[in-house]
């Protein structure tokens, strides 16, 4: 159960990186580089989270599960 939290925060966070980016895009001077920073944390954030997932996936910590219908 640990394990979803941690996705979803990292989640959570790959958003918030992305909407800053955004707001930073839109408002600021086209010197100032906080909107490269929140990108790259996003990149960062997407990479850790992909890692996570298969480190889970190898572990047995998640498992896939199929549609039932």
């Amino acid at each position: 159960m640990f394990i979803k939290f941690v996705i979803l925060a990292l989640l959570a966070g790959i958003i918030a990186a992305l909407i800053f980016g955004g707001v930073y895009l839109i408002r600021d001077p086209s010197t100032s580089r906080r909107t490269v920073r929140a990108l790259t944390w996003r990149v960062g954030l997407q990479l850790a989270l992909i890692a996570l997932l298969i480190l889970a996936f190898v572990m047995g910590w998640i498992r896939p599960h199929g549609v039932v219908g």
